[in-house]
Parts: structure tokens; C-alpha cells; sequence
């Protein structure tokens, strides 16, 4: 279940935030938010997060040097975050520049808002 699962959303888009923060939220996952890419590493040390939606065209760090960071991070637990690439420039990126950088998934903008849940679930559910 979707309790006690907290996804990060990052997302300088304070209208894509507030939409995937509500639908995410009526599945019950507990949202945290970083509107740029130097909010995100603070909240990934600061909190236990389960996923990361992470917008790759975020302001002060983007979303693939981000994420690059996070994998290179010390502790294995935060290195280890599923993240989630939301882009609407999906074209500028191949699979090979996401695998490269640690992106486990990526989603297209416009959200398909469905899509969005299946995804997240799939990194979020517990492994039996």
C-alpha cells in the first residue's frame, strides 16, 4: 500500500506540483516538494523518501545533474532512490542519457495522470 510512502516531487511548475502532489496524494503517499535542484539533495538527506519525481529542467541544478548527484551519494540508501524523470523534452534525451545519469523511468508532459500512479506504484510498492 501507498501508506507511509513519500514521494518528492521535484517541479519548478507551481500548477504540475499542485496537480501531481493531489493526485499522488489521493493514492496516500505523503508529498514532499523542491521547486530546484538544490532543494531536492536537501530533502533527500533530510527525509526518508521512497521515489523521486524528478523534472528535468528544474532552475539552480537540472534534474540530471540531480540525479547523477543522488547516485553518487555516500550513504547507499539515498543513492539508491527510484527516480522518475518528468520531462516534456523527452526528445533531447535518450534511454542511454537517462540510464547514464541513474534515471530509472521517465515520464512525457503533459502528465498522463494514470500512467503517472502505475509508475510510481511500481517503484513504491513493497518487494515480497
Amino acid at each position: 500500500m501507498a501508506e507511509n510512502k513519500t514521494i518528492l516531487i521535484a517541479e519548478d511548475s507551481s500548477v504540475i506540483l499542485n496537480l501531481t502532489k493531489k493526485i499522488l496524494e489521493l493514492q496516500n503517499y505523503k508529498i514532499l516538494t523542491a521547486k530546484n535542484g538544490g532543494e531536492v539533495l536537501k530533502q533527500v538527506e533530510a527525509h526518508k523518501i521512497d521515489a523521486i519525481l524528478m523534472d528535468l529542467n528544474i532552475p539552480v541544478k537540472n534534474g540530471m545533474d540531480c540525479t547523477r548527484e543522488i547516485r553518487a551519494h555516500e550513504n547507499k540508501t539515498i543513492a539508491g532512490i527510484p527516480i522518475i524523470a518528468v520531462t516534456g523534452n523527452a526528445n533531447n534525451y535518450s534511454m542511454e542519457d537517462f540510464k547514464e545519469a541513474g534515471i530509472n523511468d521517465y515520464l512525457p508532459k503533459p502528465l498522463d495522470f494514470d500512467m503517472l500512479v502505475q509508475t510510481v506504484k511500481k517503484y513504491t510498492v513493497e518487494k515480497e
